[in-house]
């Protein structure tokens, strides 16, 4: 009896030194760590040169914050000023600018469409002025997607839009500059204007800090900004809300604005 208790003892000691040479059994996987959360803004300004020409750049990630457009306020009345848009939305406006040509009255002169509302119906005429070298086009915003088309194509797919604004001309088109602007041809004003990038949940929009040509405008979105469609807002008024940059530009009574709201 007692050599079998002996065997029996032997038997788990022997186990338990196996059990020790093994280890513990490895622990569970636990859930994977949460991604840290991305460390840029939202909606940023910053300056940027190119070709020798200064800029003002500011980015939006639709995801994470909502371009919108405004014309009139509260009140009914255009808001005719970035200040005034300013004070009305408060600290949550990241920045603003004009958004695209309009009439004495402060109407815009194409597409506009405001909380999925058509205030103005698109325009196709021919004429005089920037707004109508075609194609012009049509920067659109539906959620956290953002777009530019030409108008033609705009009004053919009907893209699921929530704000849109109509100006001309397109400054790139698929990568390609505009038929019609030249190298560098001999008009000079500040610009602004806005471009998608291929994500399209980026919305990039630009003004010059001194008079470009838009050649070179149309230059600064394909080749530095990466957008492969961009469209030309306006030149003379053009004028930026960003207080990032220290930046409350005074100018003329603007019609449409155009607006990035952090949520």
């Amino acid at each position: 009896m007692a050599e079998k208790a002996v065997r029996i003892g032997a038997l788990l000691l022997g186990a338990g030194l196996s059990w020790l040479a093994a280890g513990p059994a490895p622990a569970a996987p636990g859930p994977a760590p949460a991604a840290a959360p991305s460390s840029s803004p939202a909606a940023s300004c910053r300056p940027q040169s190119h070709e020798g020409q200064a800029y003002a750049v500011c980015t939006v990630d639709l995801r994470r914050a909502r371009v919108k457009l405004f014309w009139r306020g509260p009140d009914g009345l255009p808001y005719g000023s970035l200040s005034r848009l300013a004070g009305q939305q408060g600290a949550n406006l990241a920045f603003a600018m004009n958004a695209g040509m309009y009439d004495t009255g402060l109407a815009p002169v194409g597409l506009y469409v405001e909380d999925g509302r058509e205030l103005k119906a698109a325009n196709t005429a021919n004429g005089p002025g920037n707004f109508h070298l075609k194609p012009n086009g049509v920067f659109y915003v539906a959620g956290d997607r953002a777009g530019v088309l030409e108008t033609g194509r705009y009004l053919k797919t009907h893209p699921r839009t929530e704000f849109a604004t109509q100006s001309g001309p397109m400054l790139v088109i698929n990568n390609r500059i505009h038929p019609k602007i030249s190298e560098d041809g001999p008009s000079q004003k500040i610009r602004n204007g806005v471009g998608v990038r291929p994500d399209g949940h980026t919305a990039v929009f630009a003004i010059s800090e001194a008079p470009v040509s838009f050649g070179a405008f149309a230059r600064l979105f394909r080749d530095a900004l990466g957008c492969p469609n961009a469209l030309f807002l306006d030149g003379s008024v053009s004028s930026l809300y960003a207080p990032s940059l220290g930046r409350q530009d005074l100018s003329r009574p603007l019609g449409p604005l155009v607006g990035a709201v952090i949520k």
